[in-house]
C-alpha cells in the first residue's frame, strides 16, 4: 500500500468534506456532497434504540439499549467502482480482490466489493470522512422508531433489495446505486440492506451491548474481527435486518461480499 502524490493527499486533506459550526441539528443542510462527489444525508442528533430485547435475535444483538448520537452525514449511497478506480489511479493503493472483474464504465455505477477494512478506511479518511461507528450505521437503518429493515418491517422483496442469489460473483449481477428507491432508510440513504455489505468503524466485540457508552459509543479499542453491516446480494433475508451483526471477520478480508459508504461529524 502507498501513495503515488504525497501533494495529492494532502491537498485532499485539506480540502475535502464540508464543516459546520452549528448546535442544532435544524441548523443544518439535509445534504451536502463530499470532496468525491458523492451526497451525504444527515441524521439528526437524538437518541434511538440499539440492538434486540432479550430472547429476540442472537445473544450479541442484545440488550436493547438506548443511544444517544451527535448529528452525522452518512453517504447516500455506496462506494462505486467508478469512485475506487479514481483513488487508485491517484494514490497507487492496493487493488481490490476481482478488480480484474471490472468494465468500466459499464460497472461504473456499481458498489466496490473486495476491499478490506484498511482499504475503506484509508479512502474514507483521504476523501475527508471517515468510516460510520456501527452506532450511527444502525441509526442511518433504523431510525428511532426501531423499524426492523430500512424501509420498515415489511420482508425483503426483489422490489425492495439485491438479496439472496447465491450465484458465482460477478459485477454484472451488482445493481447500481440507488436502484431501490423504495428500500431507502429514514435519512434517505439507498442500499444499507442488500447489494453489498458494508464495513463500519469498530472491533466486534460480543459483549459490548451490555457496557457501551450511552453516548457516541465508539466501539471496543481492540478485537479479533471487525463488523460489516446490511448483508449482500448473496445473502438470506436476516441477514438485511438492521439489527443483524451476523457479519464480523478479519480486519484484512477482501471478498465479493462487502463494500462501504463514509460518514463525517455534522459540525
Amino acid at each position: 500500500m502507498r501513495f503515488g502524490s504525497q501533494a495529492w493527499v494532502i491537498t485532499l486533506l485539506l480540502s475535502a468534506g464540508i464543516s459546520y459550526v452549528a448546535a442544532a441539528s435544524s441548523d443544518l443542510p439535509q445534504e451536502i456532497t463530499a470532496k468525491d462527489g458523492t451526497p451525504m444525508v444527515l441524521v439528526p442528533a437524538g437518541d434511538f434504540w440499539m440492538g434486540l430485547p432479550e430472547g429476540v435475535g442472537l445473544d450479541d444483538e442484545q440488550p436493547r439499549h438506548k443511544v444517544f448520537l451527535d448529528a452525522y452525514y452518512i453517504d447516500k449511497f455506496e462506494v462505486t467502482t467508478e469512485q475506487y478506480a479514481k483513488f487508485l489511479e491517484f494514490t497507487g493503493w492496493d487493488k481490490p480482490a476481482n478488480w480484474n472483474l471490472v468494465k468500466l464504465p459499464d460497472h461504473g455505477t456499481r458498489p466496490v466489493v473486495g476491499v478490506n477494512w484498511g482499504d475503506a478506511d484509508a479512502y474514507c479518511r483521504i476523501s475527508g470522512r471517515r468510516l460510520p461507528t456501527e452506532a450511527e450505521w444502525e441509526k442511518a437503518a433504523r431510525g428511532t422508531n426501531e423499524r426492523k429493515y430500512p424501509w420498515g418491517d415489511t420482508r425483503p422483496h426483489p422490489t425492495l433489495a439485491l438479496f439472496g442469489l447465491g450465484t458465482r460473483f460477478s459485477y454484472d449481477l451488482l445493481k447500481p446505486i440507488g436502484s431501490y428507491p423504495m428500500g431507502q432508510g429514514p435519512y434517505g440513504a439507498f442500499d444499507l440492506a442488500g447489494n453489498v455489505s458494508e464495513w463500519v468503524q469498530d472491533w466486534y466485540d460480543g459483549e459490548y451491548y451490555r457496557d457501551a457508552p450511552e453516548q457516541n459509543p465508539p466501539g471496543p479499542i481492540r478485537g479479533q474481527y471487525k463488523i460489516a453491516r446490511g448483508g449482500s446480494w448473496s445473502d438470506l433475508p436476516v441477514y438485511l435486518l438492521s439489527a443483524s451483526r451476523t457479519t464480523k471477520i478479519p480486519s484484512g478480508t477482501r471478498n465479493a461480499f462487502i463494500g462501504f459508504r463514509c460518514a463525517q461529524s455534522a459540525k
